[in-house]
């Protein structure tokens, strides 16, 4: 029998793209369930009463929630692909730095936007985003040759980033100063696991138009 796997997200969330990420890598079949969060089925409420957020990730019945924690079962369940390195040390490493991504860069990074460029938040994100500048250290990607939890933790950087930079008019992520992230984040967007599960970049430009105010 077949496993059951539902995915329950909305299309321009970076952290729904995430496991639709892990999911393509493996090529695991699902369903993709559109939530509406302005009004939430009973499933998601049910599957995720404490956060009552997406993404969620039901298999077999079974739901988990929060992206990364989402990312490690699929790892763990399903052969193919792997998204976290082998070895026990680089795997710690690659935890911290997801974690990183989405409890220091991110938040920063959003500050900077929701600033509209003020001076302060952009060092602020820039002082984040330097972190993951020299960890690249001239690679590919975060996980060499092949993507792995990193880049796909990463993936509001590499794709998010740019389309909030367009609807603002100001940039964050500049090439003269981040020359490997740049380069990083066109191998992410350009990298075909990634690529497939990418919404329409106009869409996300229109919502940070709207979410930070700019006509």
């Amino acid at each position: 029998m077949a496993d059951e796997v539902k995915l329950y997200g909305v299309a321009g969330s970076p952290f729904v793209c995430r496991v639709s990420i892990a999911l393509n890598l493996k090529e695991i079949k699902h369903e993709f369930v559109v939530e509406d969060l302005s009004n939430k089925s009973a499933d998601l409420i049910k599957y995720n009463p404490v956060h009552k957020k997406v993404p969620v990730f039901v298999h077999n019945g079974n739901p988990i929630s929060e992206s990364l924690v989402i990312i490690e079962y699929i790892d763990e369940t399903w052969k193919g692909v792997p998204i976290l390195p082998q070895d026990d040390y680089e795997k710690a490493r690659a935890r911290f730095w997801a974690k990183f991504i989405d409890d220091k860069c991110q938040p920063a990074v959003f500050k900077a936007l929701g600033s509209h460029g003020q001076e302060q938040a952009v060092a602020e994100a820039h002082e984040q985003l330097q972190f993951l500048e020299n960890e690249l250290k001239g690679k590919k990607f975060f996980g060499g040759d092949s993507i792995n939890l990193v880049d796909i933790s990463a993936v509001f950087i590499a794709f998010w980033l740019g389309a909030a930079e367009e609807a603002l008019g100001i940039k964050i992520l500049a090439k003269d100063k981040f020359p490997k992230l740049t380069e990083w984040a066109d191998n992410c967007i350009n990298c075909q696991a990634v690529k497939d599960c990418l919404p329409p970049r106009e869409n996300i430009v229109a919502f940070f138009k709207g979410r930070f105010g700019k006509a």
